[in-house]
């Protein structure tokens, strides 16, 4: 846009599992929202900060959307999820490149109406041999609605997100940055040190465990170049106690190791991690306990 800059809000939306987490991490360059194969690990609203010589994009990652509102925390998440496709400058659908699912739909048909530019990234398309196979889903996406730009791309291997990013771009206005050209993302280490914690519980127990499980920072400290943290891992039964901790302790501990890795990564030094795990009743229908967990600080 004649040498001016530009820069803009971005929210990813989609099923759970679709990608978007892996898509925020792939284009920011560091892991800020955390990934698993278990749908719906993404509970908070996170922005990825991405800064280019012209631009700034901040891309918001939101929550699947979930079709179960019994719990508060389900309900607490859906309007998470709703409330960061609005006052944005671009919605970003993702699906994967086998088609179109019913929770596809459901989140497409939440969007009709809107007057936000809507692109289409059909992602995983890394499993796709001959991209030629693509068209006819392009074309069904084309028919379904009227998206801006449809776009295949990889967010795994970072296939066509250059162009992503041009096709995203060309929707942002001319403004002046609104973060320091560094920043990667709004949250605080506290919260990415519990959102590390927590992925581990995911990947290490996918779905042995309830989806009742949270964990809460309880101490953090930088001494002498060491970060030594304290957390707890919040379940609903004394069973889901005993799934966290394992015979001997052995599951708890391998937890802690694999998080303590990813901390140091993140952190860039070394880590003391400890945990423990607390029984706590109900916390995922409290709202009182969503609160303390940090879940409205998203709709603000």
């Amino acid at each position: 846009m004649n040498g001016t800059f530009q820069f803009g809000f971005v929210t990813l939306v989609g099923r759970p599992n679709v990608g978007k987490s892996t898509l925020i991490n792939r284009l920011v360059g560091e892991k800020i929202s955390i990934t698993s194969h278990r749908p719906q690990t993404t509970r908070h609203r996170i922005i990825g900060i991405k800064t280019t010589e012209d631009a700034q994009f901040v891309f918001v990652d939101t929550p699947g959307f979930h079709t179960e509102r019994g719990k508060a925390i389900n309900r607490t998440i859906n309007r998470t999820a709703v409330a960061s496709t609005k006052d944005v400058d671009v919605l970003i659908l993702l699906i994967e490149s086998v088609g179109w699912r019913d929770a596809d739909t459901v989140v497409l048909n939440n969007l009709r109406g809107t007057s936000i530019p809507v692109i289409l990234a059909i992602n995983k398309v890394d499993r796709v041999r001959n991209k030629q196979n693509l068209l006819p889903l392009i074309e069904e996406s084309s028919r379904l609605f009227d998206f801006k730009e449809i776009i295949p791309i990889s967010a795994k291997t970072g296939y066509n997100l250059d162009r992503f990013l041009g096709a995203v771009k060309s929707y942002l206005p001319s403004a002046a940055a609104g973060f320091p050209a560094d920043q990667l993302t709004d949250r605080s280490e506290r919260f990415i040190c519990t959102e590390l914690v927590r992925e581990q519980i995911f990947r290490q127990l996918g779905q042995e465990l309830p989806y009742a499980t949270a964990v809460e920072l309880t101490g953090y400290d930088d001494r002498d170049g060491i970060l030594v943290l304290q957390a707890q891992i919040w379940v609903d039964k004394p069973g889901h106690k005993a799934i966290v901790i394992g015979k001997q302790g052995q599951r708890l501990k391998h937890i802690g190791s694999e998080a303590r890795k990813q901390l140091e990564r993140f952190a860039g030094k070394k880590v003391h991690l400890e945990l423990w795990v607390k029984v706590r009743s109900g916390w995922a229908d409290s709202q009182a306990a969503l609160n303390a967990l940090g879940y409205n600080e998203d709709l603000r």
